[in-house]
């Protein structure tokens, strides 16, 4: 797995994205006390579900693991300008 710069920057924004997705689909809102790493695989597999992003092999199915390819799918999203992707 390459490092992405500003991967944990990138992966905070995806899951306020990923939470934004979510709640259009229809999701309700995650409790106030849910941590990261579970909005962050919760995320994970509804963006898998719905075709967004490519699954994990089962044997790389890890929490950073995860948290890359939340990175690299908000990187994709954002503009070329975007200061996460220029730092």
């Amino acid at each position: 797995m390459k490092k992405v710069p500003n991967e944990a920057l990138l992966t905070k924004k995806a899951i306020e994205v990923g939470q934004k997705y979510a709640l259009q689909r229809g999701y309700k809102a995650f409790a106030p006390n849910t941590s990261a790493n579970d909005k962050v695989e919760v995320l994970y597999r509804l963006l898998v579900q719905d075709g967004l992003i490519v699954a994990l092999p089962p044997d790389k199915e890890d929490l950073p693991n995860i948290k890359h390819k939340l990175a690299l799918w908000i990187q994709k999203l954002l503009p070329a300008d975007d200061d996460l992707l220029t730092s």
